[in-house]
């Protein structure tokens, strides 16, 4: 069992009431804990926040759920149970993918429809490699959930000789790419099952095979779309925990510790003091850092993950098959990658993430328009001199335009553009690096290498959020705050 915070834990302050914060604070009150949420923003949800511009409903944040099994177990903490409290949609297709050949895919999680689809554009042999893909993609999700996804690690020899070897066996230490490669030859098919690799910071080729568990997350277990976007999320976790006495307090930025060496004794914001036994910094790594003061040090220098550009859109009409999430590929592939990786360059040809809520629920946006929603990766501040300020609304411009000339949005002139968000909002609203996805899943920041949840032995801070572990993505940040709410109360 993971090391637990020492001492009196009854008061625990929580910082941050995005989906790490209210997790945490979800688990700690089932466990018996007074807690208090303190939060920047006027609403719950952090990155999962909420945008309102001219009668559309926007999520600025992640648009991509799954794994809802997790929510209902933060929920069922406090004896809440999902269903009372938000309505899921499953997405069928979970990802419609379409490349630069003019072919298209409808992904689906069910295994004989997507074997189906898989026979009828690339052939039997492609689709029975799916199948056996499938299969292992399951089995890597069975090894690594428990010990690698879902526990705390205060040394690199936490991990248990036989897990590794387990992980070995399934190939989880080679390349993502070469691994996907062994059951699937077409590369459209490989780009649909490592695609993912690039919002862990790393590329398919760089990537760890243990990653495919992502995959198995979007392919396998299924994709979902809460009825009221994705704000509905935090909401629904916020209004659980204050009705189970979780106190929160919005508007509250957090400005300082009040500390006895590494144990926290109170927690400032500019207005007040609040008390407490033990505090949980769900802020993300940049925050947390600069109210650490003096954090732990590692050997090594952080390496972040690409950013995204998200441009969010009015449209006059779609097409009448459209697809929630659609994928668009460009010709590039490696070549894509190692510009913005590695020479911290735009996309020359981009692949791109378009979404379009209100094909699901038609009241994120006003009557005869629709929603949607265009994320490009893009390269982190840190690993670029792209002047956002000047560049970003051409850039937008200029995505837009490929998917015109893609034929994904179907009248160029009838789309408005909303909103749109670069690496310097982002970094504006706290994002270490201006990038969303946080640390890069690379060897050196992955399990447990990656910064742990409990940065001094000796004291009573606990990290949630995806800086530390498991990482990033809904379902990895939820469990952070189960295992930070472990850490306090030594479950």
């Amino acid at each position: 069992m993971a090391r637990a915070v020492s001492g009196r834990t009854e008061e625990v302050v929580v910082v941050g009431a995005g989906l790490a914060g209210l997790a945490t604070a979800l688990h700690l009150r089932g466990a018996g804990h007074e807690v208090t949420v303190l939060e920047r923003l006027p609403h719950p949800g952090g990155l999962a926040g909420r945008l309102d511009v001219d009668g559309h409903r926007i999520d600025p944040g992640p648009t991509v759920l799954t794994m809802p099994e997790l929510l209902e177990e933060a929920l069922a903490a406090v004896g809440e149970s999902l269903a009372d409290h938000l309505q899921l949609l499953p997405l069928h297709p979970a990802y419609r993918a379409r490349f630069h050949d003019g072919s298209t895919l409808d992904v689906h999680t069910g295994a004989a429809a997507m074997e189906q689809a898989v026979r009828e554009f690339a052939g039997p042999r492609e689709a029975e490699g799916y199948l056996r893909m499938r299969l292992w993609l399951k089995r890597l999700y069975e090894v690594e959930r428990d010990r690698f996804i879902g526990s705390s690690f205060d040394s690199p020899l936490d991990l248990p000789i036989r897990d590794l070897l387990a992980l070995a066996r399934l190939g989880g230490f080679r390349s993502l790419s070469g691994a996907v490669g062994r059951f699937l030859r077409d590369p459209r098919l490989q780009r649909v099952f490592t695609f993912q690799a690039l919002y862990a910071g790393v590329s398919p080729a760089d990537a760890l095979a243990a990653y495919a568990v992502i995959s198995y997350m979007d392919t396998v277990a299924g994709v979902w779309f809460p009825k009221g976007g994705m704000r509905a999320v935090p909401q629904a976790m916020a209004d659980a925990a204050h009705g189970a006495g979780v106190r929160f307090r919005y508007g509250a930025e957090v400005v300082r510790l009040e500390r006895t060496g590494n144990r926290v004794r109170a927690v400032h914001t500019q207005e007040e003091r609040f008390p407490c036994d033990a505090v949980v910094l769900a802020t993300g790594p940049g925050p947390a850092r600069e109210l650490l003061v003096r954090p732990p040090r590692r050997p090594l220098r952080p390496r972040w993950s690409p950013s995204a550009v998200v441009v969010h859109l009015s449209a006059e009409h779609v097409a009448e098959d459209q697809a929630h999430h659609t994928i668009s590929f460009g010709r590039a592939w490696k070549r894509t990658f190692r510009e913005i990786v590695r020479q911290g360059r735009l996309m020359s040809d981009p692949s791109l993430l378009l979404t379009t809520p209100t094909v699901t629920d038609p009241g994120l946006a006003p009557p005869g328009r629709h929603l949607q929603y265009l994320l490009a990766p893009c390269p982190h501040l840190g690993n670029s001199t792209v002047d956002w300020s000047r560049t970003g609304p051409a850039y937008a411009e200029e995505l837009v335009d490929v998917l015109a000339q893609r034929g994904i949005l179907p009248d160029r002139t009838a789309v408005t553009r909303l909103s749109l968000t670069t690496p310097l909002d982002w970094a504006a609203g706290g994002q270490a690096a201006g990038t969303p996805f946080s640390l890069a899943h690379n060897v050196s920041q992955t399990g447990p290498f990656r910064p742990g949840n409990l940065p001094f032995r000796d004291g009573n801070i606990v990290l949630a959020g995806s800086g530390t572990t498991p990482g990033v993505g809904i379902p990895p940040v939820l469990i952070s705050g189960r295992l930070a709410a472990e850490r306090v109360h030594g479950g």
